[in-house]
């Protein structure tokens, strides 16, 4: 007997730039980990058979980041074999969110069911009173919603809905969050990861945060509690994963440190590299506290982890309290710090511009201050947003504060809503003038050459700054959406926005690409003479923290203020450790 055919067809949507335009690459920065997550668990429903012995599921993915999505071509395809498919945008945050519902629009013009889940509809659901006007717009359209988690059988239980034309119009597992051990594991095939720069496959080991950061959706769509897959799950992720050629890794927990399973996981990964010989290597995020867990740095590096995202997010101590981030201490950032570059690991920070006492000039006071004291080597930029899913957008929507309404533009790189000191212009100017005002050649300089000295290779260093720079200055985007080679189609342009004439497009996009080409090799022209420069020099110790016995036995470090001010006495509790 002839099987029948299921198309599950899912796709990670991109968001749009300023023009109207996809934001895409030939090679796109940042893996998704939710596409990997839903094919893990598609190609368990297909195993599984979830749709009945004579019905074959047809698996299909696509990142818009860096692969084009051809509604008409997919649309033909499903319908020439039989019409039964589901098309299932996944992981969309609230910038993807307009994107998402212009393809799910063309697909159900072609006569497809098509399903949205993702932070923003997660987001919003969890936070808001009532459900927002562009969700149910989605909805009234005929588009499914999808908000929380696919484990412990749901995903198979959507497919079987989808199959019998019996979607819902929403489907709400806020309430309801999974356990993670024991489900199928994230995984993609090594012609989608080849698509993304350094050869990277992701995946989450564990969800769910403790902490209470006011600007964060994370913890109301995922909790609080700590939920994690076992160390067998990433073995197996591991092997699954090497076994094409896939070796390097981003563990997108949002803070690794605070998965209760880390230490078996990282067990597990270090008898994997010293008792197996696997080259594995990982990226992951932590808390400024992290290296007061005893044994984490020291394991993370044995385990591969030689880079690490840090929730920095200010060094202005009203602005981590206002935003009820306590758990950050300046006086232990360059312990911090300096523990991960002793363990080989490159470190990267965020850090947020706007909140309610920053201005101009504080901001650029700021970055001196973390140029000349602290010992961070990569940042990256953001303007504070409220975004939907966040206590502060919460807060905002229940006092009726006027907040943008594109969601297109909730992308950390645009002003949403309005600023208790700066005019919009002004918080956008200065976002624009912090990249310049810490990528400067002599901090660059000063990077490269304390990576020098613990180290670290200068050369990496050196594409290390010269990616996110390059990002932000040529290509006018924030690395997380960067990529290598900025690609554009005439006809993949925003709704609403007239589809410009060929013979204007295509020169302009060649002229735009040339310019870029020119200003990219000036820059790394520059990169590289500040290496060279760096490397023939002799070696020196590096400049390490180190904390004072009179300090802790006192209780008491001078410290140089954030904002600029003369030293002054610092009065710490007595555990923590201090910097002099």
């Amino acid at each position: 007997m002839k099987k029948k055919t299921f198309h599950l067809v899912l796709i990670k949507p991109s968001h749009y730039d300023d023009d109207g335009y996809v934001i895409q690459w030939m090679r796109s920065s940042i893996p998704s980990n939710s596409l990997a997550a839903l094919f893990g668990l598609a190609q368990d429903c297909s195993s599984r058979k979830v749709l009945g012995d004579d019905v074959e599921i047809v698996l299909s993915v696509y990142d818009e980041t860096n692969t084009r999505t051809r509604v008409k071509q997919i649309s033909d395809r499903i319908n020439k074999s039989g019409g039964k498919g589901l098309v299932a945008l996944v992981g969309v945050q609230t910038n993807q969110y307009p994107r998402a519902v212009d393809i799910a629009r063309q697909f159900l013009a072609e006569g497809l069911p098509v399903c949205i889940g993702g932070f923003h509809v997660s987001g919003c659901l969890s936070m808001l009173p009532e459900v927002p006007a562009d969700l149910q717009e989605a909805m009234d359209e005929g588009i499914s919603l999808f908000a929380g988690e696919v484990e412990e059988g749901r995903f198979g239980s959507l497919l079987l809905e989808a199959y019998s034309g019996k979607l819902k119009p929403l489907y709400n597992y806020m309430d309801d969050l999974p356990n993670m051990e024991g489900e199928p594991v994230p995984f993609l095939p090594a012609e989608k990861i080849k698509k993304t720069a350094g050869l990277r496959a992701s995946f989450d080991a564990g969800r769910g945060c403790p902490f209470l950061c006011s600007f964060c959706t994370i913890i109301n769509v995922q909790g609080h509690k700590s939920r994690y897959r076992s160390a067998d799950d990433v073995e197996e992720i591991m092997r699954a994963n090497v076994a094409q050629g896939i070796e390097n890794f981003f563990i997108s927990d949002d803070d690794f440190a605070r998965n209760r399973n880390w230490e078996a996981i990282f067990d597990r990964l270090i008898k994997l590299r010293e008792e197996e010989g696997l080259s594995l290597r990982f990226v992951i995020q932590v808390d400024t506290m992290c290296h007061k867990i005893p044994r984490f740095i020291a394991k993370a590096a044995r385990a591969g982890v030689t880079r690490v995202f840090i929730g920095m997010e200010s060094i202005n101590p009203d602005a981590l309290k206002g935003a009820k981030k306590k758990q950050n201490r300046i006086t232990e950032y360059n312990v911090m710090l300096d523990a991960w570059h002793k363990a080989g690991a490159l470190t990267y920070a965020g850090y947020i511009l706007g909140f309610p006492t920053d201005t101009p000039e504080s901001i650029l006071r700021d970055i001196k201050t973390i140029q000349e004291e602290i010992h961070i080597d990569i940042m990256e930029f953001f303007i504070l947003t409220p975004l939907p899913g966040s206590e502060d957008h919460q807060t905002l929507h229940n006092k009726g504060v006027k907040m943008a309404t594109d969601m297109n533009e909730y992308d950390v790189v645009h002003v949403t809503t309005a600023h208790a000191i700066m005019t919009d212009q002004e918080w956008l100017d200065i976002y624009h003038q912090a990249w310049e005002a810490y990528y400067t050649p002599e901090h660059v300089e000063k990077v490269i050459r304390r990576s020098k000295g613990w180290g670290f290779s200068t050369r990496e260093m050196m594409l290390k700054l010269l990616s996110f720079y390059a990002c932000a200055k040529i290509e006018k985007v924030h690395p997380l959406e960067g990529g290598f080679i900025r690609l554009k189609f005439r006809k993949d342009r925003r709704p609403g926005m007239p589809l410009e004439n060929p013979l204007i497009f295509y020169p302009r996009y060649l002229g735009e690409t040339l310019v870029k080409v020119v200003e990219y090799f000036r820059l790394v022209s520059s990169y590289k003479k500040i290496v060279r420069k760096v490397d023939q020099e002799p070696p020196t110790a590096p400049n390490i923290a180190t904390i004072s016995p009179a300090a802790q036995d006192e209780n008491l470090t001078v410290l140089s203020t954030w904002q600029g001010k003369e030293p002054e006495k610092v009065l710490v509790k007595k555990e923590d450790k201090v910097l002099t």
